[in-house]
């Protein structure tokens, strides 16, 4: 006694994949990082819109705006908070793009890939348009939300529009800086082709380009200056304002340091301004009116530096071993 199969098993179907090719790829062989990135853009989110809570309702219960607030309204979590955002870019840079393709190198993982079907210039290209893109939406939206926090805040805040805390945290700075540091770190590792060595050389020029942008800062824009009598209240306008350098002056517009007179005695330094004819006060400033222009110059030196990193990455890779 036989028996017959009269129905044929059907073949199951794929589902689609939103993602295909080398793409997949890349993100599959990066899910690890892409988690941990959602992750901290996620809890970052979300602690700033908490201290951004909290810091509503105590200036709710101060009144503010109608009555002042004295100054610092928040405490450790708004500096560990600026402090780990300040952090954000050399993170990435260290963690992120150092490895990228020293990581391949080093474990032979690229000449595997540059082997199959796949060139090494659509390789290459895949790696870096991906590291790069979650760069750029990671540090932007972390950005975003603490520029929401920041902006309506800021006159009741510790920290100076012009520090570091405020200045490189909110607009298009963050985003810039960390681009930058993450492409110079895959260059970096492209040049070592080590990843161990990659990250220490990554760390340290991250850190010197922080204190050369430091350096740079104060520069992105023309300086104002403002003259006012010797004795007079200092001007409204100074308010908001970083102060750059100070002087007196002269009534023929001569300048002197600040402490040209700064004498022991007040009778001694009454004398010295009679004689040198000191009747204003002069100071340098940076006004906070031009702020987002410092910060979309120097987000476009940033940016230009990156895209520049990144060509070279591209070119040095494509025309030598892996």
């Amino acid at each position: 006694m036989s028996t017959t199969l009269t129905d044929t098993p059907t073949a199951r179907t794929a589902r689609p994949r939103l993602l295909r090719g080398l793409t997949w790829l890349v993100l599959r062989q990066h899910r690890a990082t892409l988690y941990c990135l959602l992750a901290l853009v996620v809890l970052g989110s979300l602690w700033i819109v908490y201290q951004r809570a909290q810091l509503n309702d105590l200036l709710d219960a101060a009144g503010w705006p109608a009555k002042s607030v004295p100054q610092p309204v928040v405490g450790e979590g708004y500096r560990n908070l600026t402090s780990l955002l300040g952090l954000l870019p050399g993170i990435l840079a260290v963690f992120f793009g150092a490895p990228l393709i020293a990581a391949d190198q080093e474990q032979g993982t690229a000449q595997l890939v540059t082997t199959q079907s796949v060139t090494r210039t659509r390789w290459l290209v895949a790696k870096l348009a991906w590291c790069l893109l979650i760069t750029l939406v990671a540090s932007s939206v972390l950005s975003a939300v603490f520029t929401w926090w920041w902006r309506p805040h800021r006159s009741v805040l510790s920290s100076s529009w012009m520090d570091a805390s405020a200045f490189d945290t909110t607009g298009p700075v963050l985003p810039a800086l960390a681009l930058f540091l993450t492409a110079a770190g895959i260059t970096i590792g492209v040049l070592l082709r080590r990843v161990l060595a990659s990250m220490v050389v990554t760390l340290v020029f991250s850190v010197a380009t922080q204190v050369a942008w430091g350096v740079l800062r104060d520069h992105l824009a023309a300086t104002r200056t403002i003259t006012y009598p010797l004795d007079s209240d200092f001007p409204a306008r100074l308010g908001d304002a970083y102060e750059v350098d100070r002087w007196v002056g002269s009534a023929d517009g001569r300048l002197y340091g600040w402490g040209s007179c700064a004498e022991q005695t007040e009778s001694a330094s009454n004398a010295c301004i009679q004689e040198k004819g000191i009747v204003n006060n002069v100071v340098e400033y940076l006004g906070y009116d031009q702020m987002p222009a410092m910060q979309w110059t120097g987000a476009g030196i940033l940016l230009a530096g990156a895209a520049a990193l990144t060509a070279f990455t591209l070119w040095w890779a494509s025309r030598r071993p892996l």
